[in-house]
Order: C-alpha cells, then sequence, then structure tokens
C-alpha cells in the first residue's frame, strides 16, 4: 500500500472554455466549461495515486471561484490554501482542438486575475509549507508578473531552507512571457530546484545548454540527451534532470517519450505512438506521476516509464485533468495491450 505523502502545488487555477468537438472558435454557438491549472493537473494525478495534493493558488471570492474550488475538490485536491480575493476576476484558457494538420490553438485571458495580482507577502511560505514532503510549480506561474516571480523564488528559498524539495517544469509559453523574460527568471529559479523537467528546445533558449539535436542523434535516443541532462545538473546542482520528448505531423498522432538523469547516468522511456484525443495537460501528468514515483522510491527506469505512461493516458482523456488508475499506468507501461474492453 502507497504510503500518501503531501505535495504543495503551487499555480494559477482557471477556467476552461472548449469549442465543441473539433469547432473552430469562429463557428461555435457554445463553449463546454471545466476548471483546470497545471499544477492542479499534476496535482490531479498525485491524488488518483493515493498521495495528498493541496493547492495553493488564489481565485476571486464570488461564485465562479467558488465553482472552481468545488471542482477541484470533487477530484480530491485540497483546497485549505486558495486565497479569496474581493473585486478581482478567475483567468480563463480558451481551447480549440485541432484536427489533421490544423493546430490546435489556446487562447489565455490571464491578465489581473486574482492568482496574477499576488504580490510578495500575500503567501506565508513556512505555513503553507509545514509537513509538506515536496513542492511542484510550472513556469507560467512566474510568467504572470514580475510580483509573482520574486514569490516564487520567494517560495523555492524557503523550501530549501525546510528541506522540503521542488520541482518544475519549465513549460514555456511565449503568450505569458519572453524568450529573454522567462531566461532571466528561471536561471534565477533553477539552482534552488531538485527536479527540473523541461524540453531540448527550451533547455537551450533558457537555459543556455548546447543541445545536440544538430548532430542528426535519433530523436528516440539517449545518446542525444545524455550530455545536456548532465550539463544541467552540474551547472544548476541539481539531483535530477528530466527532459520530455515529443514528434508528429498532426494534431491526431503523437509521438512521446522521456529522459532521465541522475548521480552520472541517464535512461529514456519507450516512445508511445499515440491517437490523440485532448493533449492538453499530458505534460501536468507526466509531473504528477513522476513526483508519485520519485516520493515512492521507483528506480531510474520504474520512474521514467511509470511517468510517461501517465502522460500517454492522458492523450486519451478530454479536458486537462489525467484521469486514470495506477493498474492502468502499470499495465500500459508493462506493455499489456489496451485493445480489448475491460470487463
Amino acid at each position: 500500500m502507497t504510503v500518501p505523502k503531501k505535495v504543495l502545488l503551487f499555480g494559477e487555477l482557471l477556467a476552461r472554455y472548449t469549442t465543441p468537438g473539433h469547432e473552430r472558435f469562429v463557428q461555435a454557438q457554445q463553449l463546454h466549461v471545466t476548471f483546470t491549472g497545471g499544477e492542479a493537473n499534476a496535482g490531479l494525478v498525485l491524488a488518483d495515486l493515493g498521495h495528498e495534493a493541496h493547492v495553493l493558488s488564489a481565485v476571486p471570492d464570488h461564485a465562479i471561484g467558488q465553482a472552481c474550488i468545488n471542482y477541484m475538490r470533487r477530484f480530491g485536491l485540497h483546497t485549505e490554501h486558495v486565497l479569496r480575493r474581493a473585486a478581482s476576476r478567475l483567468g480563463i484558457l480558451y481551447v480549440e482542438l485541432g484536427a489533421a494538420h490544423r493546430a490546435s490553438q489556446v487562447i489565455y485571458d490571464r491578465k489581473d486575475s486574482a492568482f496574477a495580482r499576488l504580490v510578495r507577502g500575500d503567501i506565508d511560505w513556512a505555513t503553507v509549507l509545514q509537513g509538506m514532503d515536496w513542492l511542484h510549480f510550472t513556469g507560467t506561474a512566474p510568467a504572470l508578473s514580475t510580483e509573482l516571480a520574486q514569490l516564487t523564488i520567494e517560495g523555492c528559498r524557503v523550501a530549501k531552507s525546510l528541506g522540503v524539495p521542488v520541482s518544475c517544469d519549465i513549460s514555456y509559453r511565449s503568450a505569458l512571457w519572453s524568450l529573454e523574460e522567462a531566461s532571466r527568471v528561471m536561471q534565477e529559479i533553477v539552482p534552488m530546484l531538485d527536479v527540473l523537467i523541461v524540453n531540448e528546445e527550451h533547455a537551450r533558449q533558457l537555459l543556455d545548454v548546447q543541445t545536440q539535436e544538430s548532430l542528426g542523434a535519433d530523436l528516440f535516443s539517449i545518446n542525444r540527451y545524455h550530455a545536456p541532462m548532465e550539463q544541467l545538473a552540474q551547472r544548476y546542482n541539481l539531483s535530477h534532470v528530466v527532459f520530455t520528448v515529443r514528434s508528429g505531423d498532426t494534431s491526431d498522432e503523437t509521438n512521446i517519450a522521456s529522459a532521465i538523469w541522475n548521480r552520472g547516468t541517464s535512461v529514456i522511456s519507450r516512445r508511445y505512438d499515440i491517437r490523440v484525443v485532448d493533449r492538453i495537460g499530458a505534460g501536468d501528468a507526466f509531473s504528477g506521476a513522476l513526483i508519485a514515483g520519485l516520493l515512492e522510491g521507483k528506480s531510474h527506469s520504474e520512474l521514467i516509464e511509470f511517468a510517461t505512461a501517465a502522460s500517454c493516458l492522458k492523450h486519451s482523456v478530454p479536458g486537462d485533468f489525467g484521469h486514470c488508475t495506477r493498474a492502468e499506468i502499470t499495465a500500459l507501461e508493462s506493455g499489456r495491450s489496451a485493445g480489448r474492453v475491460a470487463r
């Protein structure tokens, strides 16, 4: 039986408005509403795997904010650290799911949200981190304002002083901040991390690491990723570096894998060739399963296979939340087919 661990997830909560089916924004007559947030998405997977996921965020102090909190609670997320803010709004994520050679589109409406308006002093980090076993956030948290960047840095420092491990999925979004801004802030944050999750492109653009994509190494070969992951680990004193890998030419199909470095050794997961239902949130599902595996003491190869299988399964679930069970993840990573009806 899994011994539950407590994970604090710092990030924005948003409403997600999605067009029906694969309709374009310009033709849709209605939108489907759910609630989301990169860190909450990771927390959902942690909760499904038997751990305690505690969301640290802010929502408006009105019915829409309460609806968001209710949605999080419905799926087992703890919301006692979600601040209520008067005279504020909930950020919005508009999603148009692509098809064939038409890419999916995301439009953000996050300016002046309850979370985006947080400043230093709004969070008592020592109190909220008390009793926590892990702190996780994505790069979208410090991207929303200069004050939030400083608040995130403050949280990392307090976590470090308390001995709480910290992980971050860089998740760079050009709609939120420039490469220059992101590089400056992330190079200040990364030395305070224990676990870094990033892709090859963002490692090169934001963290100044020499990647090997130009050398012609196979995209799904560990030979391509060992050296840059080791560079990152040594430069920023990280215990684990993880690269996520994705390829594909259409919205309906994609190929994924991931690689991990720890203490001088690195391994890569199996490659999954996926027929996509909804890929948004797949990286967050990966992060949630990765954190769970680290807290449970999984070996390198077990850890990376477990997290990648969880990410693969998320592609089959509509919405941002990657609803899946430990048994489903374990079955997939062990190679058991999902082609038959489970009954």
